[in-house]
């Protein structure tokens, strides 16, 4: 049901998500900095920044400190860059942020048929992996249990997209060895946070090349389904079927069309920013990944996700 506050426009998303982009928070950083002084940091209109550095006092991410000059809020400190303590969240927030770029463009995506735009930036990307690492984590345990029930106690695990690491961690805690397969920028973002100790292997490459050479004995897609359509779905379940264990687990973690409220709408967020991607319902997962060779296919929810199994035949 439409509720007309669910109606007002995000302004405090859009006003930190600007000054993240225009660089004011890592500008104020561990400094202090007039209005005049922090527009020339920026190379920006002074008006502009004062502005803006006004509302962000307003709001409690800086203080005005000596008259004149502005400093990171400790709310703001602690939120953005102190991974140490329970207020942190980093800038996950700026994929939400990234999305409303999309979304506004909603209209010329309903008539071109095309995403808004065609590849994120770096940054962008590390907004990504930095939202999906922190929403998946708190199921994150619960999922690799679930997954690995009735597989062997070091069981191979292919983690395809995993590259946010959270799932992987989690299956290697249960003492899995993981094969990570992600995007090479991906890949090699995740290598850097990845300890000697860790019993994950990261593949840097694409699945609608091929996949990492098995066998496994279980893959697991986490939130992939969506991005892509049909064709690259069927593609990638045959894939999955080849590197596959006999009996081996397929897992796919996804918001299905028509028994997740929230599906239909999430739909939309693919239109506006992916090429094919979608939510599809259960009868399709059911025909893609019986033609491709699996059996003994079941939905479950576990940790208020949908996790899609089937066996290889």
């Amino acid at each position: 049901m439409m509720e007309k506050e669910s109606l007002q426009a995000p302004l405090e998303l859009l006003l930190v998500g600007g000054a993240v982009e225009a660089g004011i928070f890592k500008a104020l950083h561990q400094q202090t900095l007039g209005a005049l002084e922090l527009a020339q940091n920026l190379k920006a209109d002074r008006r502009a920044v004062w502005t803006v550095a006004e509302a962000l006092v307003s709001l409690d991410y800086l203080e005005r400190i000596e008259g004149n000059k502005y400093r990171l809020s400790s709310r703001a400190e602690e939120m953005f860059y102190r991974p140490d303590s329970v207020n942190y969240d980093g800038f996950a927030f700026m994929h939400s942020y990234g999305l409303i770029k999309s979304w506004i463009k909603l209209s010329q995506v309903i008539q071109s048929g095309r995403p808004a735009r065609d590849n994120r930036s770096t940054a962008e990307r590390r907004y990504f992996i930095e939202a999906m690492s922190r929403r998946a984590k708190d199921g994150a345990k619960a999922i690799a249990q679930f997954c690995l029930t009735g597989l062997p106690p070091e069981a191979r695990v292919l983690d395809i997209g995993g590259g946010p690491l959270v799932h992987a961690r989690a299956f290697a805690a249960l003492g899995a060895a993981v094969t990570v397969l992600d995007l090479p920028e991906v890949a090699a973002m995740a290598q850097s946070s990845l300890a000697p100790d860790e019993n994950i292997h990261l593949v840097a490459g694409d699945f609608t090349v091929g996949l990492p050479e098995g066998p496994f004995h279980l893959a697991f897609l986490g939130s992939i389904c969506h991005i892509y359509g049909e064709k690259e779905n069927r593609l990638l379940f045959k894939q999955v079927s080849a590197v596959l264990v006999p009996g081996g687990r397929i897992a796919a973690v996804d918001f299905v069309r028509d028994r997740h409220p929230f599906a239909a709408v999430f739909a939309v967020n693919m239109l506006v920013n992916t090429e094919t991607g979608g939510t599809w319902t259960w009868e399709e997962y059911v025909t893609w990944l019986t033609d491709a060779g699996f059996k003994d296919l079941e939905l479950k929810e576990v940790s208020d996700r949908h996790i899609i199994t089937a066996l290889r035949g």
